[in-house]
């Protein structure tokens, strides 16, 4: 080793920003290794590198039994040289590479949470690769938007969710879909959220549908949405189109829960909101024609709001609203079970003990065996006849008469003309009626 190799280390650390001491440290564990593989060599020795001259000398050492140093002396091998330039250039190289990568890593390992522009390399199943510059950026397709397209060599803008230290090198992983990648794209477009005059105080996506973002501001003179929106919507409207149309709703941050969940349902004009801190939920009043807005196209708009603002979220109409205040009954769940011997009973759905039909105010009176049709018939609300519903007394003297009617008419037949031989006929028809005039059995 001479002095032009060391120049080249010398020239090596300005470039690449590898000590000439680290370097140095590396050759000589590498010579130590290849002197070793020697014949004759001894079984402990050092190599000593002068940084000067760059010299080297391979000391052979003698080892006691508890490892003190008894003896060394100079074991250069004759040829050591060229064996010397060979490990040189192996190992300076593979140093520049660990450097590389080391100083990769460092570049975007504290990075997380940013957002890198990148062009797309390669689309599979599995992934799509960005490339960075010096590194590659995984975008895996869990992380991916499902009505995107990533065309080759589209620029994309990803936020960074981790960096990896692998032996080859940094792995980058971005996303399209975290809440994140909204917020930095917000503070890409409007300076007041980088000066701290606006700020983000919560983000709720469904990555390429929609998202709502609530902001406020810490100037008194300064409109955190119109911050936002920008002059005509310019600023919105470039977040929008990185987002690839993806809907975005700037809501105004209020320290007033029911305002709050109001402003949060936005498009829909809500009439009333009512807090119930109990059970963590906002009953929200909308106008009928409003209810369909307020929910969202599959519950969208309501289930957006309530991650918004962090209450469990329940829309009613005024119409529903009004039957319920108007004395509803509400129905436990449950279902009724006829137990052996034909007694019915009200199991209800979340358990506990079983109810009568006596307990739960069902159970019918006891009533004679002929009267149980009509208290069947009652109970399903059949009305009975007219005749049915007249009083006893009268029911009574209105078949006797007709009983007396009934036998008045028989005796009446007994005694028509002829006797009572000729009312019985031997032919088809009534007496009188046949020709001979006869007809009689005898």
């Amino acid at each position: 080793m001479n002095n032009e190799m060391m120049e080249a280390l010398e020239h090596i650390e300005r470039e690449k920003g590898i000590s000439v001491e680290i370097m140095l440290e590396a050759l000589a564990n590498a010579l130590v290794t290849a002197y070793k593989r020697l014949p004759e060599a001894a079984e402990e020795a050092l190599v000593e590198i002068d940084v000067e001259t760059g010299e080297i000398r391979v000391i052979a050492q003698e080892l006691d039994e508890e490892g003190n140093v008894t003896r060394e002396w100079d074991d250069t091998p004759e040829n050591f040289g060229r064996i010397a330039a060979q490990t040189a250039k192996q190992v300076i190289l593979q140093r520049i590479r660990e450097a590389e990568r080391e100083m990769k890593y460092e570049e975007y390992a504290g990075r997380e949470g940013d957002i890198v522009t990148g062009i797309i390399q390669q689309t599979d199943q599995r992934y799509t690769l960005l490339d960075l510059g010096r590194v590659e950026a995984l975008l895996p397709q869990a992380e991916q938007v499902q009505n995107e397209r990533y065309d080759h060599g589209t620029r994309l803008k990803a936020y960074i969710v981790e960096v990896r230290k692998t032996a080859k090198g940094p792995q980058i992983v971005v996303s399209r879909t975290h809440p994140g990648l909204v917020k930095r794209l917000f503070e890409l477009e409007v300076p007041e959220i980088v000066d701290g005059v606006v700020e983000i105080r919560a983000i709720a996506r469904e990555p390429g549908h929609r998202t709502k973002i609530s902001v406020a501001s810490n100037d008194p003179n300064v409109d955190p949405v119109g911050a936002c929106v920008g002059a005509r919507g310019s600023r919105v409207r470039m977040v929008v189109n990185e987002l690839r149309g993806e809907k975005v709703d700037i809501v105004p941050y209020s320290d007033d829960p029911s305002d709050f969940v109001m402003k949060a349902l936005a498009p829909a004009r809500v009439r009333e909101v009512r807090i119930h801190p109990d059970t963590g939920t906002a009953e929200v009043i909308v106008p009928d024609f409003q209810l369909s807005l307020a929910i969202g196209k599959e519950g969208q708009n309501a289930r957006l709001a309530a991650r918004l603002t962090g209450w469990r979220v329940d829309i009613k109409s005024e119409t529903q609203l009004a039957e319920e205040e108007a004395g509803g009954i509400e129905y436990a769940e449950g279902e009724w079970i006829e137990r052996e011997g034909g007694e019915l009973v009200w199991q209800p759905a979340e358990g506990g003990e079983v109810i009568s039909a006596a307990e739960a105010g069902y159970a019918a009176p006891v009533v004679a065996e002929e009267d149980t049709g009509a208290l069947l018939e009652a109970e399903a609300g059949v009305t009975p006849p007219e005749e049915d519903r007249r009083e006893p007394d009268e029911t009574d003297e209105t078949e006797r008469l007709l009983e007396e009617e009934s036998r008045a008419a028989e005796e009446s037949a007994m005694h028509v003309e002829g006797g009572p031989e000729e009312v019985v006929s031997a032919g088809g028809g009534p007496p009188g009626e046949r020709e001979d005039g006869g007809g009689s059995a005898g």
